[in-house]
């Protein structure tokens, strides 16, 4: 026999709960349909089990998107502070790290239990290890063949996801679902992703790998961001190489100011005037990890001699050469280890107003498939709220 709702959610994640538990509220019958055996399965492995779900300074100026205007209407309808208040009501501990991030103080699953509460709360039924074999559009919505069984609704919600971490469940779906109904989809790819290196660079450095140290990253379209950069077995990582992934594209490289919070020409010069029989690598050594210092001086990026037998065109090539540290990354370590996916369904087929397709009515896309992707820190799960929130005002 079919099963009728009013509104089908394809996922189970951020996204899909949020605009479940909405839709729910309005008085809609509601079915969330996902493939996994359990729901937020990325919610429960982010920030490293403790989820950074959302960002004190979330707003449109964090987004990447072929149209950067598309997300400001729904970020403004439900803000950050909207969410915050959410997981207020319900009891949830949580604290602040760097630059307005939030994490929860115990588990990622809290804010799991907080959005399947939610939907119990608005009557929302949840149907797990489920694959979807066809949609169909009807008269009056759309028509699912499953491997439960059919299923008929009036609106029918994508929140399915990106490509990222295909290891828990990911899937190109919601892509090709766009594009049976006739909607562009942009180009994907990796994004907040680490860096892998030429196998030179790779060689020349594996023995740094854990090595940490805050820099200022540029891309070469001038985007920056000062964070940590960690060197891995395989490359780069860390938040500031994370972020600046994202902006990167092949065969580019990027621009790395090792000594960030100084003037490193001024200070250079301080240094040979008061320590000049010290080393460079001995005073570097001070402001930069002495493992790295010294492997720049063993790929002779660096000739370390006494401070005084340095003169200023030399002080001015060493300054260079620590401002702006270049390298060219081989590629990324893809969607593996990538946290979101850059691209999407193309916004310019959705309403930023209910987030439903303008070519095909009923028919919502949310979340992560969409083409708008946040910087790292909490930004996507707060267009994942924002954005599911606001289909579910109309789904």
């Amino acid at each position: 026999m079919m099963k009728q709702f009013d509104v089908v959610v394809i996922g189970a994640g951020a996204a899909g709960l949020m605009c479940a538990a909405q839709a729910g509220y309005r008085g809609r019958s509601v079915l969330v349909l996902d493939n996994a055996k359990k729901p937020g399965r990325k919610i429960l492995i982010s920030g490293g089990g403790r989820c950074n779900f959302t960002n004190h300074q979330a707003g449109p100026h964090a987004f990447l998107s072929a149209n950067p205007h598309f997300c400001k209407s729904a970020l403004a309808r439900y803000t950050q502070q909207d969410f915050i208040d959410l997981v207020d009501r319900h009891g949830l501990r949580y604290h602040e790290k760097t630059l307005g991030q939030l994490f929860c103080d115990e588990s990622a699953k809290e804010i799991v239990d907080i959005l399947l509460t939610e939907c119990d709360w608005a009557g929302v039924a949840l149907q797990f290890q489920t694959e979807i074999l066809t949609v169909s559009k009807t008269d009056d919505g759309f028509m699912l063949t499953t491997s439960q069984g059919e299923i008929s609704c009036h609106s029918l919600v994508v929140a399915t996801g990106g490509l990222s971490m295909p290891k828990l469940g990911a899937t190109p779906y919601g892509f090709k679902l766009a594009e049976q109904f006739g909607l562009k989809v942009l180009p994907t790819r990796a994004g907040l992703v680490p860096f892998t290196l030429h196998q030179a660079e790779k060689e020349a450095f594996v023995d740094l790998a854990g090595v940490s140290l805050p820099v200022a990253v540029t891309a070469e379209d001038g985007t920056c961001f000062k964070e940590a950069m960690l060197f891995t077995h395989r490359g780069l990582s860390g938040p500031a190489i994370l972020q600046i992934s994202s902006f990167w594209l092949a065969g580019e490289k990027i621009h790395i100011n090792l000594l960030p919070e100084l003037d490193i020409a001024a200070t250079l010069r301080e240094w040979a005037q008061a320590h000049p029989a010290q080393e460079l690598k001995t005073v570097l050594g001070r402001e930069l990890p002495k493992r790295f210092v010294d492997k720049l001086v063993e790929l002779g990026q660096l000739v370390s001699k006494p401070m005084r037998q340095y003169n200023e065109r030399e002080l001015e090539a060493v300054a260079t050469l620590l401002g702006d540290w270049q390298i060219l990354p081989n590629g990324t370590e893809g969607y593996r280890t990538a946290e979101v996916t850059l691209g999407g369904v193309d916004t310019n087929e959705l309403s930023s107003k209910t987030m439903e397709a303008r070519k095909v009515a009923g028919l919502y896309f949310i979340g992560e498939v969409v083409d708008v992707t946040g910087w790292l820190g909490g930004y996507n799960f707060q267009w994942a709220w924002s954005s599911g929130w606001v289909a579910g005002q109309y789904c």
